[in-house]
């Protein structure tokens, strides 16, 4: 089992490195929110709701009211409770109508890197960028690496880039996705000014 560290913080990586439906859901909440806390998320939803690992048919069946306070807190899963509890279900009734609630089927069932992406930008929450990141960690960190999947990615999938989540692997290369992420603002920033 690959061990996962982009949390930062030990459980929180477990179970990210065993529960697949745990990682789409860190996935899903890194948006307009530190990295390390949306992928940490999974591991407090669970904790709230007492279980060991995330199961997407009791997540689609719960009752919303319920789901939003699990997200509240305090400590908030995410900075935006509300939205981030509604897609959060929506994505596992999606997993549970197409994938029998599996995530893994999304990947492990699929003929190529572009047939994934297409499966991964059809999940509620996910576009075009944040599939290709996520196809991205997939097979730069997990083994999933059906043909094309470099591709697929796009910049994403570059070997020793260090552009996403992708490239995460500990304090070191967080710090150097950030420095990365840091000079692509500076540089649209200063592109904004001189039109």
């Amino acid at each position: 089992m690959t061990e996962l560290c982009l949390s930062q913080d030990p459980a929180a990586d477990a179970l990210l490195s065993r529960d697949p439906l745990a990682l789409l859901v860190g996935m899903l909440l890194d948006q307009q929110f530190p990295m390390e806390r949306a992928f940490a998320g999974p591991r407090l939803l669970a904790d709230r709701l007492g279980v060991d690992t995330l199961s997407a048919r009791d997540i689609a069946a719960l009752d919303p009211e319920v789901l939003l306070a699990h997200f509240q807190g305090p400590p908030a899963v995410h900075r935006y409770p509300g939205s981030m509890a509604t897609r959060t279900q929506d994505l596992c009734r999606h997993l549970v109508d197409r994938h029998d609630g599996r995530p893994e089927l999304l990947w492990s069932e699929v003929a190529d890197g572009l047939a994934l992406r297409r499966r991964l930008e059809a999940l509620p929450g996910f576009g075009a960028q944040k599939a290709a990141i996520f196809l991205a960690l997939l097979g730069k960190q997990l083994g999933v690496t059906p043909p094309g999947w470099r591709e697929a990615a796009g910049a994403y999938g570059e070997d020793g880039s260090r552009r996403s989540v992708a490239d995460v692997t500990g304090p070191a290369s967080l710090a150097e996705v950030r420095a990365t992420k840091q000079q692509q603002k500076a540089a649209a920033k200063a592109a904004a000014t001189t039109r």
